[in-house]
């Protein structure tokens, strides 16, 4: 049992963080029931794709045994602290934050879920994010520990699931979703990625995953349906180069797709 003094900090600790969540104007998670389905490549190219449309946005990498947003911007560097406040890292416009910057490349986060949780309680309230149009958190696969904390303190105006149209991906992304829907995020929508691969050479589109489960999965749900993503070599290379394909190339396939998800979700949060 908690003792008045604890539930006090944790009293304070949540003002701490309603308070400075709530000058951020649209919060958004960005869940996956699995690993594997591209959940921080969405991320990254949408917060980039929301940034290009004229918005102030930042970047929380919730995952914390696998941070790797740092790496797809090509983002390093010690953190800071101005009056008390963790001053977050910024790449072309957008803020970053990340454990990232505080480990070795090679380091595992060997931490239970109080620990991890504590951490993105920091990054919520500690962090000076300023006043933000949009705040993307990149939260872990699965529904665990810290996708509970992150979107309970967060509170979150849209719930976005990545998922694959592969079978075995829909079936962990309806578990997201029904998550998102019993943490009671007020709007959910659904991101098909992987959706096929376009030939560099001839456009031709293969469908290595199938397509279209995600849609109806999204209407099977009664949830929002945002839009699909193909598989696209130069995404996956720009990536690895710590370049986000939509600010590099805005004709690709993936960068034309995702200004249409990035306009949709506008459109949701207005």
């Amino acid at each position: 049992m908690l003792t008045e003094e604890q539930k006090q900090q944790i009293e304070r600790q949540n003002k701490i963080i309603a308070d400075n969540v709530h000058n951020i104007k649209c919060r958004i998670v960005v869940f996956s029931g699995k690993g594997g389905v591209g959940k921080t490549t969405v991320s990254v190219n949408l917060a980039y794709g929301l940034q290009i449309r004229g918005n102030k946005t930042g970047i929380l990498d919730a995952d914390v045994t696998g941070p790797n947003v740092p790496k797809m911007l090509g983002l390093s560097g010690d953190l800071n602290t101005l009056h008390g406040q963790i001053i977050p890292l910024e790449s072309k416009g957008v803020k970053v934050i990340s454990i990232a910057y505080l480990l070795p490349p090679d380091q595992p986060v060997m931490w239970r879920g109080p620990m991890r949780s504590k951490l993105l309680c920091q990054f919520l309230g500690d962090v000076e994010w300023g006043q933000l149009d949009y705040l993307v958190a990149d939260l872990p696969p699965g529904t665990g520990d810290e996708i509970i904390t992150l979107t309970e303190k967060m509170e979150p105006d849209l719930a976005i699931i990545v998922t694959t149209p592969q079978e075995v991906s829909l079936i962990d992304s309806a578990r997201a979703i029904n998550m998102a829907k019993k943490m009671k995020v007020p709007r959910i929508g659904v991101i098909e990625n992987m959706s096929g691969l376009i030939c560099p050479e001839c456009g031709y589109k293969i469908d290595l995953f199938g397509s279209g489960g995600g849609k109806k999965q999204a209407e099977k749900m009664n949830v929002l349906f945002l839009g699909t993503l193909p598989i696209d070599i130069e995404t996956r290379e720009m990536s690895d180069k710590g370049k986000p394909v939509i600010l590099e190339n805005k004709e690709t396939h993936m960068s034309v797709a995702m200004i249409d998800i990035v306009k949709k979700i506008e459109d949701i949060l207005s």
